[in-house]
């Protein structure tokens, strides 16, 4: 997998609260949920979270152009062949996974969700600590 270009693996991320989430420039739930991610990224990142999104896109310029202008503010990827939201068992996007700081995962998530409301603030700040 790479990471923001560069070749990694989730295992780089161990020691902090991942919220890893498949997503496609073509699937209109997870473009409405962008804009959550990216205010999420900015209430985690300081407190030893991350939001990590790996796109299932086979076009990598509409991925390309979709980063710049969403203003994708977290760590992403692209796997086009999807072997990685298959070995989650992800079968349809978006979903997510919040994965603890030992790589157990806490939380499957199917389906788009409010990153901001006042049960996932309280539940960040459950497993993050308070900012």
């Amino acid at each position: 997998v790479q990471i923001d270009g560069k070749p990694g693996k989730l295992s780089d991320l161990r020691g902090k609260v991942v919220v890893l989430n498949f997503w496609a420039t073509w699937c209109p739930p997870c473009v409405e949920e962008t804009p959550a991610l990216v205010q999420l990224q900015r209430n985690i990142e300081s407190r030893n979270g991350v939001v990590l999104g790996v796109s299932v896109d086979e076009d990598e310029a509409a991925y390309r152009k979709f980063l710049q202008d969403h203003g994708i503010n977290f760590p992403t990827s692209r796997d086009a062949s999807r072997k990685s939201a298959a070995d989650y068992g992800t079968v349809m996007y978006p979903e997510t996974y919040i994965i603890d700081a030992k790589g157990k995962i806490l939380r499957k998530i199917i389906g788009p969700q409010d990153w901001n409301s006042p049960e996932m603030k309280a539940y960040f700040d459950s497993i993050l600590g308070k900012s």
